[in-house]
């Protein structure tokens, strides 16, 4: 669990700089120049996740169970990560109501990932894995608020059918295709 943990406090470390040291961060962007500080920013992230991945995977193989999840959670979760998938794709469709309105999907479809997941998962290592990133997305979030929210295209509804389209089959083909093959689990 020591690398999960190790590679939990890289990753989330590295998107927390926002919330804790923004003057910082816009500072070293002015000094670095943007593109040296978003490529600096990426290599340590993805450390951190794999980092925090593999930790996941191996606390898998000898885990210590705090309770155990009726199997009726991971309906919920199935239903939960609907909107989730939909809130992700809001992020990056431009023109959609949702991102208007929100302003912040993708911190939303991780709190929403993170808490449906602690709902169906008892060991330890889920919980200090998804609690870790649920914690992370709350404040996240708070901090995101108190900033200026960045211009977003004026929205519309074919960009609002086309993000809630892109979220079903985003969900349909990690749900029914991938999660098994990403994360060994089968979904139901």
């Amino acid at each position: 669990m020591t690398v999960m943990i190790l590679g939990l406090l890289i990753f989330l470390g590295v998107h927390s700089v926002r919330i804790v040291a923004d003057d910082w961060r816009t500072a070293q962007i002015q000094r670095l120049g943007e593109m040296p500080w978003k490529g600096g920013y990426s290599v340590i992230a993805v450390v951190g996740l794999a980092l925090a991945i593999w930790g996941y995977g191996q606390m898998r193989l000898d885990p210590t169970w705090v309770w155990f999840p009726p199997v009726g959670l991971r309906h919920a979760v199935a239903l939960l990560m609907i909107p989730a998938f939909i809130l992700l794709v809001a992020t990056y469709v431009p023109g959609n109501h949702i991102k208007a309105k929100l302003g912040h999907p993708m911190i939303l479809a991780v709190k929403l990932w993170a808490f449906a997941h602690l709902l169906a998962n008892g060991r330890l290592g889920d919980i200090v894995f998804f609690g870790a990133f649920l914690l992370w997305a709350v404040f996240d979030f708070r901090a995101a608020r108190r900033r200026p929210r960045p211009s977003v295209a004026t929205p519309g509804m074919a960009g609002t059918a086309i993000t809630v389209v892109g979220g079903l089959v985003a969900y349909y083909l990690f749900a029914f295709h991938l999660h098994v093959w990403v994360t060994g689990v089968p979904v139901m």
